[in-house]
């Protein structure tokens, strides 16, 4: 991996000339330029409206109002407006997510409008994003990641808090094969059965006095940005006593998608990037993105900073019945955006070199299997 000193510059001012004196080209010839030129930019983007295009989920509308409450105070001069659309994954909500064809699932539209100048930014839960973007599109920038963390939701009413004390049979409503095939492994006797919807819609089927489900597994991201944290039993990460799940790739983290060369755009996001998070998020995508994976493959992630600029992966692939599987974890120094996808890469060939294509190819050859699993 590349060390501070091999990196390239990233200054933004130009290299001296010595061979230019003061006296050919002085700052009292050059002010009234380069003054005109920043008044010139300065007052572009004061009169510069953003166009902020976001699904209409009432999760991702708060997203994207919190994306622009953050703009709004890095650039008070631009105004901004939010527009909230439905996509493919929004508009059919009966139909299970790996049953879906599409790797753009809740992209596509917003992208479209992106590509036409509709929109100037899209922000995506970065979970939700294909690793191969659209030509002419790219990341503009990842926010600081919320907690990416699985958790459970138990039905009220019920005494139980952790899945490990529901009794055998009960269902687990989940519409990831990620979740379904980790908790498999851990407990066989659970059933889990699809569920779809906006996380409130989830929530009241859970409630529901006729309910079959006995709980819900989230993403705690949602959970807490929708101020319902309080409904949260039990956390599942692998150092929690009963979790034990890897989360999906880019859960937790928003991303701004916007058109490549919008310097403009580019300048106005410069504020809102997160580096951990970006190069947490760039690493996790370059591994799904060397498995070919998506929403209907149960590759699971886990990233952590142990100290500045040294970032632990720990990463499973899981058969859809839970009975096989393979993990690795790898620790390297990570200093910019090329060693996160050389990160990345490298893990996902250890997890391949230990037996994972063989997996990804029988899920591939072998979907009856989710089917027989209840949906999810």
């Amino acid at each position: 991996m590349a060390t501070h000193e091999q990196l390239p510059s990233t200054s933004s001012r130009p290299i001296l000339d010595p061979t230019v004196s003061k006296q050919e080209k002085s700052s009292k010839d050059e002010a009234p330029s380069t003054a005109l030129k920043r008044n010139a930019e300065e007052a572009s983007l004061s009169t510069q409206k953003i166009n902020i295009g976001t699904r209409r989920s009432a999760l991702a509308v708060v997203q994207a109002e919190m994306i622009m409450k953050e703009l709004k105070k890095a650039h008070p001069e631009v105004t901004y407006e939010i527009h909230a659309m439905a996509t493919m994954g929004d508009k059919n909500q009966t139909t299970a997510l790996h049953d879906f064809g599409a790797k753009s699932l809740w992209t596509h539209e917003l992208e479209a409008q992106l590509l036409d100048g509709s929109l100037d930014i899209v922000v995506h839960c970065l979970k939700d994003m294909p690793t191969q973007l659209p030509k002419k599109c790219t990341i503009g920038c990842i926010t600081e990641r919320e907690d990416p963390r699985d958790v459970v939701v138990m039905k009220k009413g019920l005494e139980y808090k952790t899945l490990g004390e529901l009794p055998d049979g009960a269902i687990v409503g989940t519409s990831s094969v990620r979740r379904s095939a980790q908790v498999k492994m851990k407990y066989p006797g659970l059933k889990f059965k699809d569920v779809r919807g906006n996380i409130g819609t989830r929530l009241a089927k859970l409630d529901a006095e006729d309910s079959e489900y006995s709980c819900l597994i989230l993403a705690a991201a949602g959970i807490i940005r929708m101020d319902w944290g309080h409904r949260i039993t039990q956390y599942l990460d692998s150092k929690t006593p009963g979790g034990g799940l890897l989360h999906a790739v880019g859960q937790g983290a928003l991303a701004i998608e916007v058109r490549e060369g919008d310097d403009k755009i580019a300048n106005i996001l410069a504020d809102l990037n997160h580096k951990d998070s970006s190069l947490a998020g760039l690493a996790e995508r370059s591994l799904m993105r060397t498995l070919e994976g998506g929403c209907s493959v149960p590759i699971g992630v886990e990233t952590t900073w142990i100290e500045k600029g040294k970032l632990l992966m720990k990463a499973i692939v899981v058969s859809l019945d839970g009975k096989e599987s393979v993990e690795t974890e790898r620790l390297e120094e990570i200093l910019n955006e090329k060693d996160a996808d050389q990160f990345g890469w490298d893990v996902a060939q250890a997890l391949v070199e230990k037996g994972a294509s063989k997996i990804l190819e029988a899920i591939n050859l072998n979907r009856p299997i989710i089917e027989e699993g209840g949906g999810a």
